[in-house]
């Protein structure tokens, strides 16, 4: 399933349940895809409307709470629901990924000023978590932000705007490292209105 070329078949669209999404690469190696149509505005809704009573201050992967992650978020339970259940396996079809490799869904909510900072999403080699470590991320908005919160790759000058209902996805599964450091990416500062986000991570093995 998974290839040093790209865990998912490259396409320019993508027939899951009752929609096509579609698809634009942005670049080839890292894979950078932007997908639309992936969640319905009523779906966006609900996820907005079962996280928000939820949401705590968001952490770094080391449980940290750091200036460099100012967000709110919260996990859902896999398999929390039917409707969380129906999300997760449109989203595992999309990525490619079986629904066992995935953590729990994430939202995040991001207030004027709120931000995440450059960082990568897998995990260095000291990490607990890097035997296993992730292969690939899916972010998914939830809104359309008026200012600012755009996903940015610094490294390659990519600047994805966020557009309710549509999605970003990148890889960093390579066997050269220098390649998965091209993943280098952030959720820049909210200016306008506010940001909510969905994010799936797949991992290589089974968690």
């Amino acid at each position: 399933m998974i290839s040093e070329i790209s865990i998912l078949p490259i396409q320019l669209s993508y027939p899951i349940d009752d929609r096509i999404i579609t698809a634009l690469v942005l670049n080839d190696a890292p894979l950078i895809m932007k997908f639309d149509h992936v969640l319905s505005d009523d779906e966006c809704q609900a996820l907005i409307e079962s996280a928000s009573s939820r949401l705590t201050r968001s952490k770094l992967a080391n449980k940290e709470v750091s200036q460099i992650r100012t967000s709110s978020s919260m996990f859902f339970d896999e398999n929390e629901n039917p409707f969380i259940a129906a999300i997760e396996n449109r989203i595992a079809s999309l990525m490619h990924v079986p629904r066992s490799h995935n953590e729990g869904l994430q939202v995040l909510h991001y207030e004027p000023g709120q931000e995440f900072k450059p960082h990568h999403d897998y995990f260095g080699p000291h990490h607990p978590s890097s035997q296993n470590n992730r292969i690939s991320t899916l972010i998914l908005y939830l809104n359309d932000v008026e200012e600012g919160g755009e996903t940015t790759f610094p490294r390659l000058g990519i600047a994805v705007k966020p557009t309710k209902g549509s999605a970003v996805y990148f890889e960093y599964f390579y066997n050269d490292p220098q390649i998965n450091e091209l993943t280098l990416h952030s959720g820049g500062p909210v200016i306008r209105g506010e940001k909510w986000v969905a994010t799936q991570w797949m991992h290589r093995q089974p968690t």
